[in-house]
């Protein structure tokens, strides 16, 4: 590698540069597997710098810098917003809407901070397309729409994604999260949860309010299967194993004097093995099945809305990741950190060719200030710098020692 720190290859232009992609990108977010403007964004600024490119998986965008032989890294930025109404009060907030599945017109915010992501890996690869001196091998860039939905990562490897680019040997990836600007966080193993979403329909016999009798109520039959899936964590796994039950929505009737016919909720888990997940996903359909037969109700569905790989950093890349973080950041900076129950799509791209991966946490905020807001929150809004800054010095140095050392 060559002794030339990430810090020095950046210019004051490359700073203003990246400020400048950054407030577009804050200011003009869309949706998952929507994300049009933000693809042709992508491929023009990479055609710009001369990098190969090519879309994938719909919305997905794909570069790739050669520069003699050498290891094969990629690198991914994912790209999507939220439906969320932007409340940061910042003079490039987002006033950008768009069009659920459904029909419905939603406000659209970067409450997740993808837009740092695409603007560090944007930078990372001009540096790098520049500096060619300092490097030597093959670098892919992915521009992964999607991941909020857990499509886009398997989008992208069903459209031909492993043979339209180079294999990689290793696949990396940064997330900014609401922790100190200028720090990050890594996990050595299991980074980041497993996670399924399911919709359940609990059907059942509609009556007048007055007459119960004469009713299957799917309220109350719903009410019971959701208290007693709290029971699953709580009774049928070890104390000392991770897992997170959650109902976030339930659904039911047009008016207080109708008992209705059918109640929805959703459920959200989230698990660290396979056979926790195995375990739980099982005592979920049991349990939805046997209350729905003591209520004498018709059996219920199940419906799946989406399913999250694991996100697992593979040791020995994650030590060599560690080892040229602190060496850029400073040790100080780099934190051996515990898993995360949040779940990416981002371990789908090297689990589905086997090779190893490595993610990792950077801060986006000033914790002096105050507790920062959380990711999907409306007041989301990371500091830009050091945040930027250290995003593109991270994906670069973690670049920099995988690839050969340079010319």
């Amino acid at each position: 590698m060559s002794e030339t720190t990430t810090r020095q290859l950046l210019s004051d232009a490359d700073t203003l540069a990246m400020h400048e992609t950054y407030r577009h990108l804050h200011a003009n977010p869309e949706l998952s597997m929507q994300e049009h403007r933000t693809t042709a964004f992508i491929a023009a600024e990479l055609t710009t710098l001369g990098i190969e490119n090519f879309g994938c998986g719909g919305t997905g965008v794909v570069g790739i810098l050669r520069n003699g032989p050498g290891p094969v890294v990629a690198f991914r930025a994912d790209t999507d917003g939220l439906p969320i109404l932007e409340d940061t009060g910042l003079d490039y907030s987002s006033h950008a809407t768009g069009t659920m599945e459904d029909g419905t017109t939603v406000p659209v915010m970067h409450g997740c901070g993808h837009d740092t992501h695409i603007t560090a890996a944007l930078t990372a690869a001009k540096v790098l397309a520049r500096e060619t001196d300092t490097w030597s091998g093959t670098l892919v860039m992915l521009f992964q729409p999607g991941e909020e939905t857990a499509s886009g990562a398997r989008a992208m490897v069903q459209d031909g994604l492993w043979e339209k680019a180079p294999r990689p040997e290793v696949v990396l990836g940064q997330h900014v999260m609401p922790l100190q600007a200028g720090h990050i966080n890594i996990s050595t193993g299991t980074a980041m949860a497993m996670a399924d979403a399911l919709r359940v329909t609990v059907f059942g016999r509609q009556s007048h309010g007055s007459q119960p009798q004469t009713s299957i109520d799917p309220i109350v039959l719903g009410a019971h299967m959701i208290t007693r899936l709290q029971t699953i964590v709580s009774r049928e796994l070890d104390p000392l194993t991770p897992a997170v039950v959650t109902s976030g929505t339930f659904h039911a009737g047009l008016k207080e004097n109708i008992i209705p016919d059918r109640a929805e909720f959703t459920l959200n888990i989230r698990t660290f093995t396979q056979d926790t997940r195995d375990q739980v996903l099982a005592a979920v359909r049991r349990i939805i099945a046997a209350e729905a037969l003591a209520s004498a109700a018709p059996e219920p569905t199940i419906e799946e809305i989406y399913t999250f790989p694991r996100c697992y950093n593979d040791p020995a890349a994650t030590a060599r990741i560690v080892e040229a973080l602190s060496q850029e950041l400073g040790p100080d900076a780099v934190h051996d950190a515990a898993p995360s129950m949040g779940s990416e799509d981002f371990g789908h791209l090297a689990d589905s060719i086997g090779v190893p991966s490595v993610y990792w946490m950077f801060g986006g905020f000033d914790l002096s200030s105050g507790t920062p807001p959380v990711n999907h929150s409306p007041f989301f809004g990371p500091v830009i710098e050091p945040t930027l800054e250290t995003g593109v010095r991270a994906a670069i140095a973690s670049l920099r020692a995988l690839l050969g050392s340079g010319h």
